[in-house]
């Protein structure tokens, strides 16, 4: 039916909280399907002057560490104080078969029956960094949709996946003591762009390790330059199970957002993530309409052959494609 619709009612329907409409929307913007993609760069237009409003957080964090959990208890907290709250939760695609389990949704059951959440699984399709490939144009839609709060969480693979602080304005580390995560967190990379790290399982015979892990932090946090000269990033403790702990998360987001804000910072960090990745997937389209040349296909072709077959080193397989490309370009623009 979504096809048959233009890009203003589409969007008109989303701007009238027809949750049908906003994810088959969604759907239309993840498509890779060449009939999709006028549509959706419609759609995106539409509402970009409707974009600004909403707070955007990401959530990153080893396996098993409670992203799911504390993700539900943050939700409730937040509706509960009268907001709209929307999560893009991206599971990962099995490099084999390339599927998704997408179960999320079964891991926020309470949040799921809220009329005032919407949780929308995303499949990262082989996309590195934790996320995937449109996630910052379902941010423009829920953002467009009314949603006070989007909330990104990632696969969780540890300390490549700094990707997402380049989506939202607000980074969340979750980490659990006694795993060697106080440690892990020591190390530079994801630890940098983190504005917020947060020890979950802070309960039962857990509270005192947690403690010790928060007080690690702490000192580690001293030693790196911050992300920010306005924000240092703090070291938290909660417990998504018992709820405990969660006020004082959004406690710090807001007092984030009230220092960010009045001097303008949020929105030049926002057109700076824009910038960068219309930058990227100028570089993405490019190469791919490059790889898709037919000379270069066959030239590909025929130096992957030599190389499967040993008669050729990978390093000479790629510079005799990157050459042949090279002159190939020099040609076309010399022409």
């Amino acid at each position: 039916m979504i096809n048959s619709m233009s890009a203003d009612k589409i969007v008109a329907e989303i701007l009238n909280g027809n949750r049908a409409i906003l994810a088959r929307a969604m759907t239309i913007i993840e498509s890779t399907h060449p009939k999709h993609h006028k549509l959706a760069g419609e759609i995106l237009d539409k509402v970009m002057p409707l974009v600004g409003k909403a707070k955007r957080i990401g959530i990153t964090g080893v396996p098993g560490a409670g992203k799911s959990t504390l993700l539900e208890a943050l939700g409730m907290y937040l509706i509960n104080s009268g907001l709209k709250v929307a999560i893009i939760a991206i599971d990962p695609s099995s490099s084999i078969s390339g599927g998704s389990i997408l179960a999320d949704k079964t891991r926020m059951t309470t949040l799921l029956r809220e009329y005032n959440a919407f949780i929308r699984p995303v499949p990262s399709a082989g996309h590195l960094g934790g996320t995937s490939r449109r996630t910052r144009e379902l941010t423009f839609l829920l953002d467009a949709a009314g949603f006070d709060v989007v909330f990104i969480e990632t696969v969780g693979v540890g300390q490549s996946e700094v990707e997402v602080a380049d989506l939202v304005d607000f980074f969340c580390l979750v980490q659990i003591a006694g795993a060697g995560d106080e440690l892990q967190g020591i190390k530079k990379g994801i630890m940098e762009v983190a504005d917020v790290i947060i020890i979950n399982k802070c309960d039962d015979d857990n509270k005192m390790m947690t403690e010790i892990a928060k007080n690690v932090l702490k000192n580690a946090l001293h030693i790196l330059k911050p992300k920010y000269k306005e924000w240092q990033t703090q070291a938290l403790t909660c417990s998504a199970r018992d709820n405990t702990g969660i006020e004082n998360i959004w406690d710090v987001v807001e007092m984030f957002y009230a220092t960010m804000e009045p001097n303008g910072k949020v929105a030049s960090i926002r057109k700076g993530q824009n910038i960068r990745w219309m930058k990227q997937q100028i570089e993405e389209n490019v190469i791919n309409m490059i790889y898709n040349t037919q000379d270069i296909k066959e030239l590909y072709s025929k130096a992957k052959a030599s190389v499967e077959s040993n008669k050729l080193s990978p390093r000479n397989a790629v510079e005799t494609v990157s050459q042949y490309i090279a002159e190939k370009l020099t040609y076309d623009v010399l022409k």
